[in-house]
């Protein structure tokens, strides 16, 4: 019996043992001490080399010394509609529909001017802009600029962080890129990407035959509210102003667009001295040369811009430019996109003379050009310019189609002439869907004036035309039922 207790007791204390290490370590009867919780690994998975750190570093230097000279705008203006809501890509939507509205802008000056967008502030009543520091200032707007989509306000103060102004010229594709503004009311942030593209026109972000679209592209993140504020590279210069986006839902999907601070500088500096710009103009009407106007004209590749139209009694006028002429470069440098060309010519003022290299019938020639200042009633010359004896319509043939080329004409009528304002050509009828002539933009509704560089009177002219280029292209003049005209190359099957 004896024996039988002490195991009894033995095993007794053995189960109460196990029954007290369980509860401990199963239902946390006992915590560890604050000091002794260890979390996480002991050591970073990766070692950043001394080029990674100081990439990484100059990230936060940037963002650093470039922030304080961004600041938060707040605009109550008149409830305008948005005239961008049925396109694709759009200025941002900072005041959509609303009488108040936000976006951002850069300090230029210690004395408070400071540069933004035009969409930001256009019918403003009243502007407040608040600072890094937290100080709020009324603003008052010095000059917009819509055809650049630039203004410039003032605030009363002094002592103030200015930004370093870049040269956009400089900048590469694929080069870094850092966005700094307000998106969504969320002050002050950063963004990062790389340059996507520059020289990015064709947005129709700005709704007039003379706006400047020669955007820099980045995938750095930009919101509505960043309007306004900084691209700049990694040296913490301002390369761009942040402008519009490419969305369907009025957020970031993937593409910011930025206006070039060497356009900004030029603009801005005008704004301030003038309060409006006075830009000087060429008095021109161009377009892109593609492959097909290239083969028509006799160039090895396409290269430069055509001119489309000359502006009466404008600078080009004067100085023996034609339409047809190709510019490959103005002061030098060269130009292969209308947005290139357009972006040189507005940041200079009227009265400055330019030098433009020019394509002309198989030769390279040099015009100097003295801008002009711009006329609002300034048309294109009138294709109309043949006396009645000079017409010679006696041809049966009325109606001609062109299958290869996907491409219908018929002779021109009284009334057609009257409203295209022409006294001969041929009137287009019908384009065919994916064929040659849709491709090089006709379309039913225009009139060919020219063919080969020579008036064409009706149907059988153009077809004769047409037959000399097989195999080849033709250099085509059409022009719209408002008097814009456009040369078009087309390229002609054997």
């Amino acid at each position: 019996m004896k024996l039988k207790g002490i195991v009894g007791a033995v095993i007794l204390l053995g189960m109460g043992i196990l029954f007290g290490a369980i509860l401990v370590s199963g239902f946390g009867l006992v915590r560890p001490g604050y000091a002794d919780i260890k979390l996480g690994a002991d050591n970073a998975p990766v070692t950043l080399d001394a080029d990674a750190s100081s990439f990484s570093q100059a990230f936060i230097e940037t963002a650093s010394k470039v922030t304080p000279a961004i600041v938060q705008i707040t605009v109550v203006s008149e409830l305008k509609d948005n005239p961008h809501d049925d396109f694709f890509f759009f200025p941002f939507k900072d005041m959509p529909k609303e009488q108040k509205g936000s976006g951002s802008g850069i300090i230029i000056s210690k004395d408070g001017y400071i540069l933004t967008n035009n969409h930001v502030v256009e019918n403003a009543n009243k502007v407040t802009v608040g600072l890094f520091d937290k100080r709020t200032f009324d603003a008052k707007v010095i000059g917009t600029d819509p055809l650049t989509d630039l203004a410039v306000i003032k605030i009363d103060a002094d002592n103030l962080p200015v930004a370093y102004l870049g040269n956009s010229d400089q900048l590469k594709v694929g080069q870094w890129v850092m966005a700094i503004g307000n998106p969504l009311s969320l002050a002050s942030t950063v963004t990062a990407g790389i340059v996507s593209a520059i020289g990015r026109g064709g947005l129709n972000l700005i709704k007039d035959s003379y706006g400047v679209e020669d955007f820099i592209q980045t995938d750095a993140a930009i919101n509505p509210g960043n309007s306004g504020g900084a691209l700049v590279d990694l040296s913490g210069s301002v390369v761009g102003i942040n402008s519009a986006i490419a969305t369907q839902t009025g957020t970031y999907i993937g593409y910011g667009f930025a206006i070039p601070i060497n356009l900004a500088k030029s603009v801005a500096k005008d704004l301030i001295a003038n309060g409006k710009v006075s830009r000087g103009y060429i008095g021109i009407n161009i377009g892109n040369v593609d492959d097909a106007i290239a083969k028509s004209i006799g160039m090895d590749k396409p290269h430069g811009v055509i001119i489309q139209g000359i502006l009466k009694d404008g600078a080009a006028a004067e100085a023996d430019l034609r339409p047809g002429d190709v510019i490959l470069s103005v002061d030098g440098k060269e130009v292969d996109a209308p947005n290139q060309l357009q972006s040189y010519v507005a940041s200079q003022s009227a009265g400055t003379t330019i030098k433009l290299k020019i394509y002309r019938d198989g030769e390279t020639i040099e015009r100097k050009v003295t801008l002009k200042p711009r006329e609002e009633d300034a048309k294109t010359e009138p294709v109309s310019n043949k006396s009645e004896n000079e017409k010679e319509n006696k041809t049966k043939m009325s109606t001609a189609t062109f299958d290869d080329l996907g491409l219908t004409v018929k002779n021109l009528n009284d009334r057609d002439k009257t409203d295209f304002n022409v006294d001969h050509g041929v009137l287009i009828t019908d384009v065919k869907h994916y064929s040659a002539a849709e491709d090089q933009r006709l379309f039913a509704g225009l009139v060919i004036v020219q063919a080969d560089r020579k008036e064409i009177d009706n149907v059988e002219d153009f077809t004769k035309a047409v037959d000399s280029k097989k195999g080849s292209a033709l250099l085509l003049k059409v022009v719209d039922n408002k008097g814009n005209n456009r040369f078009v190359g087309l390229e002609i099957p054997k």
